[in-house]
């Protein structure tokens, strides 16, 4: 019980801050930038928006879902609002996460094809194509999602009347080892095929534009810095949260965890790292509509009538 009051006092005195913040800079910034993409660029409705306003829609139904979270954590990891309300929660959680990925995916091979192929953009590439991307893209992730409405539920805790929200309440090792295999297919297939994709597209993107002797030296740091922020997106908030989660996963199955509490506080930190990410996202729809696009576009090619034509495809990436 020693062991488990340690861990609940770092996670209570270290989330409620941290998703409170979270709360406010997400709530503010997506929310001003789904205004800024609706509004300033109506005129100008290329898939580029489409993708954008997808994450940002997505970002805002999760956030509403932060002041249970901070209450939980505040109140002591005592669950006050039913078993319904915690599956709801967990699956919110699940689907934001998975849905940024693929859609700063879908950005990132968006702006490739639009800078590498710009003629192909041109003739080929509409908006109704990214809208019906991203209808896939929310029918796949509900659907990798649906399992946490099964695992995740309430589940008293010993010797109290405290109530707790778990991502799997089951107590059994063959529930715990499902729960495992679920967990770690997240992983491989909701962050690292859709991050190995983006990186991809933005290693071509960054060769192009190097390659480019009609872009300034200074527009080239403009697009290493937008190359730099979703790697770093991928290394502070993504990877580490799949890492420390299945580790911790595979601690609790083997009875291990309470022999680790680095890796539990080290887990505990990646929550909220891993929410982190609704903050960062407005900054990257500042660097994709405004100078960076502009940028962007004229890498696509060795320069003259190709230059003049990722332009134009530029506006409708």
């Amino acid at each position: 019980m020693d062991h488990y009051n340690s861990f609940s006092e770092f996670q209570i005195r270290f989330l409620p801050p941290v998703f409170g913040v979270e709360f406010c800079v997400a709530l503010l910034g997506n929310a001003l930038a789904l205004w800024l993409l609706v509004t300033r660029e109506r005129k100008d409705w290329h898939t580029g928006v489409v993708f954008s306003c997808n994450l940002a829609i997505s970002d805002l139904l999760y956030v509403l879902t932060l002041p249970l979270l901070l209450l939980y954590y505040a109140g002591g990891k005592d669950w006050r609002f039913g078993p319904s309300a915690c599956k709801l929660e967990r699956f919110l959680f699940t689907c934001n996460l998975y849905v940024s990925i693929f859609f700063i995916m879908c950005i990132s091979v968006n702006r490739y094809v639009a800078i590498v192929h710009p003629f192909f953009t041109r003739s080929h590439v509409r908006p109704r194509h990214a809208a019906a991307a991203s209808v896939l893209v929310w029918a796949l992730v509900a659907a990798i999602s649906s399992p946490v409405l099964g695992f995740a539920d309430t589940c008293a805790r010993n010797g109290t009347n405290a109530t707790e929200c778990v991502s799997c309440c089951g107590a059994g090792e063959e529930e715990q080892r499902r729960h495992l295999a679920y967990s770690l297919f997240l992983a491989a297939f909701g962050c690292l095929l859709p991050f190995l994709a983006t990186f991809a597209s933005y290693a071509a993107i960054f060769r192009v534009v190097l390659r480019n002797r009609s872009i300034t030296p200074l527009e080239k740091r403009k697009v290493l810095l937008m190359v730099s922020s979703v790697l770093a997106l991928y290394a502070v908030s993504f990877v580490p949260y799949h890492v420390l989660r299945n580790l911790h996963f595979y601690l609790k199955m083997r009875n291990l965890g309470w022999s680790r509490p680095g890796v539990h506080r080290a887990y505990q930190v990646s929550k909220g790292l891993v929410t982190l990410n609704m903050c960062i996202h407005p900054l990257l729809y500042m660097a994709l509509f405004d100078s960076i696009r502009t940028v962007c576009c004229r890498g696509g090619g060795g320069g003259g009538g190709e230059d003049r034509e990722a332009d134009r495809a530029g506006e409708q990436s």
